[in-house]
């Protein structure tokens, strides 16, 4: 088997890359900043690149032209999705949130009303979703939610919490997972929402993540009304609507674009920094280290033309979303252990100072990097999707 891209794909990545040697924002290289490293500045800067990426209809370029979109193919969306990690782009967590997970579920399940709503204002980045799935007793076991809608008169009345809600403080609607039927198994009694966060009775506490950022928040639901027109597919079949768009978290292919850039970093580090009187890059073990990095980015990145095949096929991605969810979450976390030992005791300084390298990025992505194997489900739970979707062992 052959994986080559056809001479019109290269000419979109030529186009691409140029496109982002010209637009991305000098203050973006200058801050250094990562996706999960929100501040009002950074925001600012985000939605704006949002916003450039929709008057090209790139921010949802595989979208039908009717909901903001090019109609592209999903080969050159994967290759748009690469070529802005490996360059580092303003491209949020909120985009993937909003683009890459919510709206290709309500594309898939929402009325035609709802599709007009929110799509073609959410492919131009005029709108954010927040996800509120997560509550302080139901994290892995999302099934364990309490957050009830229970309905009255033409209206849904939601009562309860969620937390972990990323960018809950900025967003425009959260994408909701509530109890309709309490008495109904655990599976089946769930329906999914959409809620405007300016509704009166929500209340959005800040969570201060261990980088000392605010992207986390507490969501408290206090009588929070809300019309029955924003209820997105069948009553009390919203665990199956979720599990579609937790599949569409899973399938992110900028992890290895991503590792691949780190690695390319610490290389030219290497090459001009001295240790124990030598240079780093002639130390045998680093060498090794550098080079598994890169064979382990590439295995990935193979993975992800493997989701990315499926996607051309018009299936959602499953057992090879898990799988590459897994690969990804383990291989960050190796490549910010061998990026921490390659700059030594350096590695530990923040940014601001001015003598840690590559202006602390390296610390900021060692102290994300464990939470790449509990977002969207913990590795264990991917493993068990593995075991029973994948392999075909009984549900234990």
């Amino acid at each position: 088997m052959r994986f080559q891209f056809t001479p019109e794909q290269e000419a979109f990545r030529n186009e691409v890359r140029e496109f982002l040697q010209e637009e991305v924002p000098v203050r973006w290289k200058e801050l250094g900043y990562q996706i999960w490293e929100e501040t009002d500045e950074s925001w600012a800067i985000t939605r704006a690149w949002n916003r450039k990426l929709g008057e090209k209809r790139w921010l949802a370029l595989t979208w039908p032209q009717e909901y903001g979109g090019l109609g592209r193919s999903h080969i050159e969306q994967f290759i748009l999705d690469e070529e802005m990690a490996a360059f580092g782009t303003p491209t949020g967590i909120e985009t993937a949130i909003t683009i890459g997970w919510v709206c290709p579920t309500i594309m898939i399940y929402g009325t035609e009303e709802q599709k007009q709503k929110y799509l073609p204002a959410a492919a131009l980045g005029d709108l954010t979703f927040c996800l509120g799935y997560s509550e302080p007793n139901a994290g892995s076991d999302l099934a364990a939610l309490r957050t009830t809608a229970m309905a009255d008169g033409e209206d849904f009345l939601i009562n309860g919490q969620k937390i972990w809600t990323t960018i809950a403080h900025r967003a425009d609607y959260c994408w909701l997972a509530a109890r309709t039927d309490p008495e109904a198994p655990k599976h089946k009694g769930i329906s999914m929402f959409i809620v405007d966060m300016k509704a009166p009775g929500i209340t959005v506490r800040p969570i201060i993540n261990m980088t000392g950022f605010h992207s986390f928040n507490e969501v408290f639901f206090d009588n929070v009304r809300i019309p029955a027109k924003n209820l997105v597919g069948q009553k009390n079949r919203g665990w199956y609507q979720l599990a579609i768009a937790l599949d569409f978290e899973r399938s992110g292919v900028g992890t290895p674009a991503m590792i691949k850039r780190l690695v390319k970093k610490l290389v030219a580090y290497c090459r001009e920094t001295r240790r124990d009187g030598g240079l780093l890059a002639d130390d045998q073990d680093i060498r090794r280290q550098l080079a598994q990095l890169a064979v382990s980015a590439e295995v990935l990145r193979v993975l992800c033309f493997r989701i990315t095949a499926c996607q051309v096929k018009g299936k959602v991605p499953n057992t090879e979303a898990s799988v590459s969810k897994i690969l990804g979450a383990q291989l960050l976390n190796q490549a910010t252990d061998v990026a921490m030992h390659v700059l030594g005791p350096f590695s530990q300084l923040d940014r601001g100072s001015k003598w840690a390298p590559l202006q602390g990025e390296v610390l900021r992505l060692f102290l994300m990097s464990p939470s790449m194997g509990i977002g969207g489900g913990t590795n264990e739970i991917q493993k068990s999707i593995i075991a029973t979707r994948g392999l075909g062992l009984p549900r234990i």
